[in-house]
């Protein structure tokens, strides 16, 4: 495939050296890690947000010190502290309850790792995009009828969405980097997969260089889609404008 999109580009002269196969399992994973990981980011910031804009100090405090605790300490060192305090946990809990030994794999640490250094910071994209749809709207929804559900659902959530999107977006990007860190708990990435290669190759460099246009190509694609998504919500704004 990587050989095929070379000669398309007109590059054939650059060879893989027979590691194509590996860095198309390696970026398939990068993508597969980061999908998941966002998606847990996602929920966590939800939950996160709500939690902070609640007026019950037992939610907003859990919910400021792990914003405040996360943003503060390098994404490499939670991953390493994280990923360690897990199987730790998950051994402590296996020897008290009598169970076999269960090893965390490599991929749902990361999984998890990411999903909770990230939903840090989607919590306050989520906070901020939530205290930016007027109130009055909200006010209106409640006194039509609707449920607490029924106005996050209908009228919070539209909206917020459109002030999250740019924050949204520049999350991504940055977890989507951030997958480069995995490789140090084991887990077969493009970075890992470039690292093989190079090394087994003596052309280190040369690996680095096409898996950072891996993450360039990777990220362009993931433009498009997020300028796609700001125009499909944003459309009841430019009509109401009008």
């Amino acid at each position: 495939m990587f050989e095929t999109l070379l000669q398309t580009l007109g590059l054939a002269r650059f060879s893989l050296k027979g590691f194509g196969p590996l860095l198309l399992e390696g970026t398939w994973m990068t993508i597969k890690l980061s999908l998941l990981s966002l998606l847990l980011s996602i929920v966590l910031g939800l939950i996160g947000a709500g939690a902070k804009l609640s007026s019950a100090a037992v939610l907003r405090v859990p919910a400021q010190l792990y914003t405040t605790l996360i943003r503060g300490v390098p994404d490499l060192v939670l991953m390493l502290l994280i990923f360690y305090s897990l199987q730790t946990w998950l051994s402590q809990l296996t020897d008290a309850m009598g169970w076999d030994y269960i090893e965390i794999d490599a991929f749902s640490a990361g999984v998890v790792t990411l999903g909770f250094i990230y939903g840090a910071y989607f919590t306050e994209t989520f906070r901020g995009a939530i205290l930016s749809v007027p109130r009055g709207q909200v006010e209106a929804a409640t006194a039509y009828g609707l449920s607490r559900g029924q106005r996050f659902r209908f009228v919070v959530f539209p909206q917020m969405m459109r002030y999250a999107l740019p924050g949204i977006g520049n999350n991504w990007q940055v977890l989507l980097k951030a997958t480069a860190l995995v490789s140090i708990i084991g887990l077969a990435d493009l970075v890992k997969a470039a690292q093989d290669a190079g090394k087994s190759t003596y052309q280190l460099f040369y690996f680095l260089v096409l898996a950072a246009l891996i993450y360039l190509l990777i990220t362009s694609a993931s433009n498009v889609a997020l300028r796609w998504a700001e125009r499909r919500y944003a459309a009841g704004s430019r009509e109401a404008q009008r």
